[in-house]
């Protein structure tokens, strides 16, 4: 009966909360994978921090094989290493040695 009124019986998916709605796509494909790619790169995970469904996004990206652009903060190569890790650290801050922007000592 609900639906016959136009009110939904399910909940919204994720994507219909997520922060990146209404942003350029642009910023979130940047040209090279590292999280130092550029100013595109950094306002998509500026974006991405401030996002309330950021793990469900990471989630799903880690999940699906995403393997392009920027998903709930994660650049492709860090979701890469998540799967490779058992993808049971996504709600951990990620971190990929060597990537651009890497500041510890080899």
């Amino acid at each position: 009966m609900a639906e016959a009124y136009g009110c939904p019986t399910t909940p919204p998916h994720w994507r219909d909360r997520a922060a990146c709605i209404g942003e350029d796509p642009e910023i979130f494909f940047p040209l090279s994978d590292g999280l130092a790619a550029g100013a595109d790169a950094r306002a998509a995970m500026a974006v991405c921090r401030r996002c309330p469904v950021l793990l469900d996004c990471r989630s799903w990206a880690v999940e699906h094989g995403e393997d392009d652009g920027i998903w709930g903060a994660t650049t492709a190569a860090q979701r890469r290493a998540l799967r490779r890790a058992g993808g049971d650290t996504l709600a951990s801050p990620v971190h990929v040695r060597g990537e651009a922007g890497d500041t510890q000592d080899e």
